[in-house]
């Protein structure tokens, strides 16, 4: 019985170990795959926060590398060699003291080479957790050309809905300077009435039913980053008008 019972145990923790190390191997041969589709799923995020239709493109790796010249530039808005855009985990960044931080930037180009959005990722606090996403401003460094939101834990069917099509399209042609030239950002409001009240108002978008907290979230995180990258904008935009 004890010789029954000892089998058990060494042939149970036999099959226990084989069952882990299988399962160890499948998740390390998956990790580059899962890399691979991480990677083309954030280029499409900023190819199409750039404004650009990917239903005409099929390979988006190939449309990336034709039309994005990415680099990487500091709170003083100086380019930072060395670094990969790419490489830049913004969340860590975000940890930083603001003058501290790495802040990537995707230059995206139509089929003449010609700058046609300037796309930045954000990271943010929303209501419950980390928000996160990206803006993209036309060359003259004011117009929004597109938004792109995601979320850790916001709640479902409010504001949750930063992730949705008809939320982000509020922002398109919005403006991140005011008439002073001073960045006040694009703030979404408290209550939900409909975008075209906001029709003429070029800083203000309309907001989300019930997700009154997340939107404040949102809008600091536009205007914090706004002002992290104000130098490049500001540098960037004087090279282009002289």
């Amino acid at each position: 019985m004890r010789q029954s019972n000892l089998y058990l145990v060494i042939y149970a923790a036999a099959l226990t170990a084989i069952c882990g190390a299988l399962l160890a191997f499948t998740s390390e041969s998956l990790k580059p795959k899962q890399k691979a589709n991480q990677e083309i799923e954030r280029k499409t995020i900023i190819l199409k926060t750039a404004g650009l239709d990917l239903a005409q493109w099929s390979d988006v790796q190939k449309l990336y590398e034709e039309r994005v010249k990415s680099y990487v530039v500091n709170y003083e808005g100086k380019v930072v060699e060395g670094i990969h855009a790419e490489a830049v985990e913004v969340a860590k960044e975000f940890k930083k003291p603001v003058e501290e931080r790495l802040l990537p930037v995707y230059e995206v180009s139509n089929e003449q080479g010609e700058a046609i959005a300037y796309v930045l990722p954000m990271y943010g606090n929303g209501l419950w957790d980390a928000i996160w996403g990206y803006i993209a401003l036309a060359p003259d460094m004011n117009t929004v050309v597109g938004v792109s939101f995601d979320h850790k834990s916001e709640t479902p069917g409010l504001g949750a809905r930063i992730t949705t099509e008809e939320v982000q399209q509020r922002f398109v042609g919005k403006k991140i300077f005011n008439e002073k030239d001073e960045i006040v950002g694009v703030e979404m409001q408290k209550g939900e009435v409909g975008n075209e009240a906001y029709a003429d108002k070029p800083h203000k978008v309309d907001g989300m039913s019930g997700a009154t907290l997340t939107g404040k979230g949102v809008n600091q995180m536009i205007y914090d980053y706004m002002k992290a990258y104000e130098r490049f904008l500001r540098s960037k935009r004087t090279t282009q008008n002289a």
